[in-house]
């Protein structure tokens, strides 16, 4: 069994995280705490066990040591539209017109 002291430290840990998730994103929904299956065991936790209400464990790829919080909103929402105007504003850019057989890096190359 895991020392007791760990385990009420990890419930507010884990507590923290989901308050702060539910103030910064307000219009996701948290569900989860995603941890890595050594921390599992090492914590003497269970796949799908209520930890806090409403707020199950849930084993994922992560690092051990650290842990995330699950819900149901896409995070990475800024950044794909971010990348897509990257993208856009790449596509747009000309290139030089080189003439066959020419060095596009200039006479000396």
């Amino acid at each position: 069994m895991a020392d007791t002291a760990k385990i009420a430290k990890n419930l507010e840990r884990f507590a923290q995280a989901v308050a702060a998730h539910d103030r910064e994103n307000p219009t996701h929904t948290a569900y989860g705490i995603g941890l890595a299956h050594f921390d599992l065991e090492r914590l003497d936790l269970e796949e799908g066990e209520e930890i806090l209400p409403g707020i199950t464990i849930h084993a994922d790829g992560g690092q051990t040591g650290n842990f995330r919080v699950l819900c149901d909103g896409e995070h990475d929402e800024e950044l794909t539209a971010e990348e897509e105007q990257a993208v856009e504003a790449i596509a747009r850019q000309s290139l030089p017109a080189i003439s066959p057989g020419a060095s596009p890096f200039g006479p000396e190359h």
